[in-house]
């Protein structure tokens, strides 16, 4: 009897055991846990708004805010959105945000089901707010609302602001052809997006992205030099110009069909980057995610002197796969992609986005990338992306999501003013400068619940302390967030994905 017993045991043991090996290999997320995760990345951007919120805002614990900005100027600049925890408008940015959330919708908009309109919402805020800054002055691009160094002397909620709400622009005199042309691109790409759906302000936001790209061509240089003091060391471009203004002509080419600005690619390119490669994709540095872009045409329509980016673009996907001959890409013990020890997250998230969009170029051509002698599929691409968007949602050492308002344990003391001070509806008297420092310093979580943000993430070795103080970790950005919106729509359509 024993025997039988022990042999029964024994049995049970091994089915315990398979059945946990095949949840291992299954996904850990199911197609309504993405869906879920989409819905709150594209609400995060209801709490980033700047300017007269609407009748559905749906992030209801934010008010009102910003809303003379420009006219002490005399422009109307209005509208757009708080980059991350503070009050400032930096274009460089949002427009780079504003381009992301584009293309997120223009590769995966299908799979984006009920929340469509969010995206497309959420692009047109920024659009909206990047037009009147393209149009208000001739030869002009308005790009940047606040002085940081002042905003960020306060800890205070947007809808109280009180430090001086200083405008900068580019001009011909200062140019600053990076944030002018990511602009132009931001505006090229939303263009598509409206394409159907609203041609005449498709047709709008196209004909200005020609416009400012121009500008940012006609007179080169860079803001960084133009505005050094409000700009550096925030979101200063090491990069330079040279692969914002390919981006742009990119972007305006896939748009417009343009042969001029194919002209401009085919004499321009390897003067402004595309000999070069380079292994990260941000708001500072577009060449992979332009060489990924531009291999499209050569992918699905073999157009002729575009082998080039797809010779690129294979280069950088195999930088991040282990075990080609090309991998260079550092993970932590626990699978995320790790690029630096300040808001980590925002390669993990753009780096995911370039995989996918990638994946779907190769799969629509049938062919790989080419690594020395081996080919990687693009179930190869699209298993790399997926590990990296289920950490971020919980799948890591930790067990922490790092998506604000997902899963069960999430970060609660995020470095953000308006989610860490109470908000006006439940604190309706104004809360100055210095008076806000004390919610900062606070060990309390966070009286409002930015829905939807991804912070900063752990650091090598998968650590990660609670910590308001401890920005590089616990930020949220609209950049981290945009071109995940793009990968979660692909997961939506493609959960069981290994």
């Amino acid at each position: 009897m024993a025997s039988t017993t022990n042999t029964s045991s024994m049995k049970m043991k091994i089915l315990c055991l398979t059945l946990c090996s095949l949840v291992l290999f299954c996904s850990a997320f199911t197609s309504k846990d993405y869906s879920e995760a989409l819905e709150k990345s594209i609400l995060f951007f209801e709490g980033q708004r700047s300017g007269k919120l609407p009748s559905n805002q749906r992030a209801s614990w934010r008010g009102n805010s910003g809303l003379s900005d420009g006219s002490s100027y005399h422009v109307d600049l209005v509208g757009g959105y708080y980059d991350a925890g503070d009050n400032v408008k930096f274009g460089l940015p949002m427009a780079f945000t504003t381009t992301l959330l584009a293309w997120s919708v223009i590769e995966f908009g299908s799979s984006m089901h009920d929340q469509l309109g969010n995206a497309k919402a959420a692009v047109k805020w920024s659009t909206d707010y990047l037009l009147k800054a393209a149009t208000a002055t001739p030869d002009t691009l308005y790009v940047q609302v606040a002085n940081p160094n002042t905003d960020h002397s306060c800890w205070e909620r947007p809808e109280d602001m009180d430090t001086p709400r200083n405008v900068y622009k580019v001009s011909a005199q200062n140019p600053g052809s990076e944030v002018a042309a990511e602009t132009a691109a931001a505006l090229a790409a939303a263009s598509i997006v409206f394409k159907e759906s609203d041609p005449s302000y498709s047709t709008k936001l196209l004909h200005t992205a020609m416009k400012v790209f121009d500008f940012a061509d006609r007179h080169r240089g860079s803001y960084s030099d133009s505005l050094s003091s409000v700009v550096c060391p925030f979101y200063c471009s090491y990069s330079g110009y040279n692969d914002e203004l390919l981006w742009g002509a990119s972007w305006i080419h896939r748009a417009s069909e343009n042969s001029s600005y194919l002209a401009y690619i085919q004499s321009n390119g390897h003067i402004l980057g595309a000999d070069n490669d380079d292994y990260s994709f941000s708001w500072d540095d577009k060449r992979a995610g332009t060489k990924v872009l531009l291999s499209k045409s050569f992918l699905e329509k073999n157009a002729e002197g575009f082998q080039i980016y797809k010779a690129h673009s294979d280069n950088y996907i195999c930088s991040l796969i282990p075990g080609t001959s090309s991998f260079q890409a550092q993970y932590t013990p626990g699978g995320l992609l790790y690029k630096g020890s300040s808001s980590n997250l925002q390669y993990v998230t753009s780096t995911a986005f370039l995989l996918l969009a990638y994946a779907n170029y190769l799969s629509s051509s049938g062919g790989a990338a080419t690594c020395g002698g081996s080919k990687v599929t693009a179930e190869n691409l699209i298993t790399q992306a997926k590990k990296q968007v289920d950490y971020i949602l919980g799948d890591n050492p930790a067990k922490m999501s790092y998506m604000v308002g997902f899963g069960e344990k999430y970060p609660q003391h995020i470095h953000h003013r308006g989610s860490s001070v109470p908000s006006i509806h439940a604190h309706p008297g104004r809360i100055a400068c210095n008076d806000g420092f004390q919610y900062l310093n606070s060990g309390s979580p966070n009286p409002n619940v930015l829905v939807g943000a991804i912070v900063g993430g752990p650091d090598s070795g998968d650590k990660f302390a609670d910590d308001r103080n401890n920005y590089q970790q616990f930020e949220p950005a609209t950049y981290i967030n945009a071109p995940f919106v793009g990968a979660l729509a692909f997961l939506v359509g493609n959960p069981t994905t290994k």
